[in-house]
């Protein structure tokens, strides 16, 4: 899960030849911001089949690639 994430946001967000790891600030370094971020939601809830209530879409949880595995694993299989 933690590549295919990571591997998205490069795709999406990023200029090629780009690269970020599973720790690297997305939302506070300005790489992914708050139209983008509504984009990234979209996308998780439905290759992973999970709602994330809105009150959990914070720009902190989606912060980094290992933040946003956090915030899905949490709805998996609820």
């Amino acid at each position: 899960m933690k590549e295919l994430i990571r591997k998205y946001v490069i795709s999406e967000y990023l200029d090629e030849g780009d690269e970020i790891t599973y720790d690297t600030p997305l939302i506070s370094s300005g790489t992914v911001d708050s139209f983008s971020m509504v984009s990234l939601l979209v996308f998780l809830e439905n290759k992973f089949k999970i709602k994330i209530p809105p009150q959990k879409a914070t720009p902190e949880a989606f912060d980094s690639v290992n933040k946003i595995v956090a915030l899905v694993n949490e709805y998996i299989n609820k």
